[in-house]
C-alpha cells in the first residue's frame, strides 16, 4: 500500500563543495509504503525530483530501526508514528517563509560535487536567527540509479497516460454535446424558416385579398354612378325634346293660348328646379362616395404601415437567421478543420503504403533477377545458395534495424509530448509568478501609503505635544500671576490703591451665592470677555484649573466672609481679556 502524504514544489538552497550555492525549485514528495508479508512493515519514503530535469532524483527510505538511529544521533523528541506529520509541518513552515527576503526556515541540500556523479546528499531543515543557524533535521538522501530513474519515469508516464485518457473522454463528450447542439439548432432553424415562409404566404394572400376587394368595390361604385348619370341625362334629353316639340307646336298652332303655355312653362321650370335639386343630391352622394374612397385609401396606407412593421419584424428575424448561420458556419469551419486533420493522416498513411508498394516492387524485381540468374547460371547453384543465405541474414538484420528505428521514433514522440506538456506547465507557472509579482507590487504600494499616513500622524502628534507644552507654560505663568494678585489683595488697602477698580468690598454673599454653587467669584452674565474666554478651549482649560487648584484657602475664606474683600466683575473682565489675547 502506497499513501502520498505530501507533494509540493519547494524552493531549496543547493550547496556544493566545488561550486557556489544556488537556489532552485524542486518537487518534494513524502510517501508511506506499508508491507503485510512476511511481517507488517511501514517505511517512510522521501523523494526529491525536478520537473525540468528528469534525471534529478534523490530517494530516502526510512524504517523504524533507521529512525531510532536517527533519533539517537540528532536528539529528536518525536516518535516514528508522529514523525511524518511533524516533518510535513516543518516543510509547510519553509514554504510559507520562502517568499521573504530573510526567511526564518530554510531547506538546504548539501552535495559532494556539482554534477550528477554524487552518490549521497543531505537535506537540512535550518532555522535562522541573528546569532546562529540551527539545524532541526538532517536527512541523508541517495541519488537514484538507472533502475530508480526508470521506475520514476514509468510512474510519471503512467499518470500522464491516465490524464490523457481522461482528457480524451472529456473531448468525446464535448464533441457529442456540440453535435447534439448543432442538430438542435439546425432543427430550430428549419422550423423558423418554415414559420417565415408561412408568414410570408399569409401576408401575400391577405394583401392580395384586400387589394382585390377594394378594387371590386371601387369598380362597382363607379358603375353605379355612371348608370345614374346616364339615366338622368337620358331623362333630361327626352324632356328637352318633348319641350321643344311641344313649344314648336304651341307656337305654330296655339299662339292664342300663350297664358296656358306660360303656366305650363312654370310647371316645366319647377320640374327643372326639381331635377337640379336631384342633381345636387347626386353630387352630394358623389362627394360622400369620394370621402369613403379617401377613407379606404387611408385604410390602405394603414395596411401598408402594418406591412412595413411586418417587414421590419421579418428583417429582425432575418438578422437572427444570419446569426444562426454564422454560428453554423463557425461549427462547419471546426468540422472542416477536423476533416483536414483526418485527410492529412490519411495522406500520411497513403504515402506510407506507396512506400511499402515501392519496396515490394523492388523486392519483386530482385526476385526476378535472381530467377534469371538461376536459369542462366546453373553451374553456380552452390554459390547462389550461399548468396541467398547472406541475403536472408541481411534481410533479418534490416528488419531488426527497422524495428529499432520504430522503437526510437516512438520514444522520441513520447519525449516530445512530455516536453510540450512541461512547456505548458512552465508557461502556467510563469503566469502565476507574474500575478504574484503584481500582488506584491500592490502590497508594497499599500505599505508605502501606510508609512506616509504614519509619518503624518507622528508629525501631528509632535505638533500636539508642542501645543500642550506651550499651553502648560501659559497656564503656569497665569497661575503665578493669579497667586501674586491674591497675595497683593490679602496684604491690605495699599495694594488695592495701586490697582484701582479691581478690588471692592461688598456685603456678605447669600446662601445661594456663586461660591457655594461652585461658580467663579466674578459673574459672567454681564461680561463679554468672560464668554469669549470660556468658549476658547485654552480659556476653558485655564478656568477649570483655576477653580480647582489656584484659589488658596485664605482667598476662599476672604471671599466667603461677611466683610472681606472679594474680586469684582472688573477683575474678571481683565483676566479673561488677557486670556483672549493668548
Amino acid at each position: 500500500m502506497v499513501e502520498e502524504l505530501f507533494c509540493k514544489v519547494v524552493s531549496i538552497l543547493i550547496k556544493c563543495r566545488d561550486c557556489e550555492e544556488r537556489r532552485s525549485t524542486v518537487r518534494l514528495t513524502v510517501e508511506t509504503h506499508s508491507f503485510s508479508k512476511p511481517v507488517y512493515k511501514k517505511d517512510l519514503i522521501v523523494r526529491l525530483s525536478d520537473d525540468t530535469d528528469p534525471f534529478f532524483l534523490y530517494n530516502l527510505t526510512l524504517g523504524e530501526e533507521d529512525f531510532l538511529s536517527l533519533k539517537n544521533q540528532q536528539g529528536l523528541l518525536v516518535e516514528y508514528s508522529s514523525f511524518p506529520q511533524r516533518f510535513i509541518e516543518l516543510l509547510e513552515q519553509c514554504i510559507s517563509e520562502q517568499a521573504k527576503t530573510v526567511p526564518r526556515f530554510l531547506l538546504q541540500l548539501l552535495t559532494t560535487s556539482n554534477g550528477h556523479d554524487c552518490m549521497s546528499a543531505s537535506l537540512n531543515i535550518i532555522e535562522t536567527n541573528p546569532f546562529k543557524h540551527l539545524v532541526h533535521l538532517s536527512l541523508k538522501l541517495l541519488e537514484g540509479n538507472d533502475s530508480d530513474v526508470k521506475k520514476y519515469l514509468a510512474g510519471c508516464i503512467k499518470s500522464l497516460k491516465l490524464e490523457n485518457c481522461v482528457l480524451n473522454g472529456k473531448l468525446k463528450k464535448s464533441e457529442e454535446d456540440f453535435t447534439q447542439k448543432l442538430s438542435s439548432t439546425q432543427q430550430a432553424l428549419a422550423e423558423k424558416c418554415k414559420e417565415l415562409d408561412k408568414l410570408r404566404n399569409d401576408w401575400a394572400s391577405q394583401t392580395s385579398l384586400l387589394t382585390s376587394r377594394h378594387t371590386q368595390e371601387i369598380t362597382a361604385e363607379r358603375e353605379n354612378v355612371l348608370q345614374i348619370q346616364t339615366q338622368y341625362q337620358q331623362q333630361c334629353d327626352q324632356q328637352k325634346k318633348e319641350l321643344e316639340s311641344s313649344s314648336n307646336r304651341t307656337i305654330k298652332h296655339l299662339e292664342s293660348r300663350v297664358s296656358e303655355l306660360e303656366a305650363y312653362n312654370k310647371d316645366l321650370t319647377e320640374r327643372k328646379y326639381k331635377s337640379e335639386s336631384c342633381i345636387r343630391e347626386l353630387k352630394g352622394k358623389l362627394t360622400t362616395m369620394e370621402e369613403e374612397n379617401h377613407r379606404v385609401k387611408q385604410e390602405v396606407s394603414a395596411l401598408r404601415r402594418e406591412n412595413s412593421t411586418l417587414d421590419s419584424e421579418c428583417h429582425e428575424k432575418e438578422k437572427h437567421l444570419n446569426q444562426y448561420k454564422m454560428r453554423t458556419a463557425v461549427l462547419e469551419q471546426e468540422v472542416k478543420d477536423k476533416e483536414e486533420v483526418v485527410i492529412r493522416t490519411t495522406e500520411a498513411c497513403e504515402s506510407a503504403l506507396e512506400h511499402k508498394k515501392k519496396l515490394e516492387e523492388s523486392l519483386e524485381q530482385k526476385q526476378l533477377q535472381a530467377g534469371k540468374l538461376e536459369s542462366t547460371v546453373k553451374s553456380l547453384s552452390e554459390e547462389l545458395i550461399k548468396a541467398n543465405e547472406i541475403i536472408k541474414k541481411l534481410q533479418t538484420d534490416m528488419k531488426k534495424l527497422v524495428d529499432k528505428i520504430k522503437l526510437k521514433n516512438a520514444v522520441t514522440m513520447q519525449q516530445e509530448k512530455l516536453l510540450g506538456e512541461k512547456d505548458q506547465m512552465l508557461q502556467k507557472e510563469k503566469a502565476e509568478l507574474a500575478n504574484v509579482k503584481h500582488i506584491l507590487k500592490t502590497k508594497e504600494e499599500e505599505v508605502l501609503k501606510l508609512q506616509e499616513q504614519l509619518s503624518c500622524t507622528t508629525e501631528k502628534l509632535e505638533e500636539s505635544k508642542q501645543l500642550l507644552k506651550t499651553n502648560e507654560n501659559v497656564i503656569s505663568w497665569l497661575n503665578k500671576q493669579l497667586n501674586e494678585n491674591k497675595i497683593a489683595s490679602l496684604q491690605g488697602p495699599q495694594t488695592v490703591c495701586e490697582v484701582p477698580a479691581l478690588v471692592k468690598t461688598k456685603s456678605p454673599a447669600p446662601n445661594n451665592g456663586s461660591i457655594q454653587n461652585n461658580q467663579p467669584p466674578f459673574s459672567s452674565g454681564n461680561d463679554p470677555y468672560f464668554a469669549s474666554a470660556a468658549s476658547h478651549p485654552v480659556g476653558h482649560f485655564i478656568t477649570s484649573k483655576y477653580y480647582s487648584n489656584s484659589l488658596t484657602p485664605a482667598l476662599r475664606a476672604s471671599a466667603s466672609g461677611p466683610s472681606g474683600p472679594r474680586l469684582g466683575p472688573q477683575a474678571g473682565t481683565f483676566f479673561f481679556f488677557f486670556l483672549s489675547l493668548f
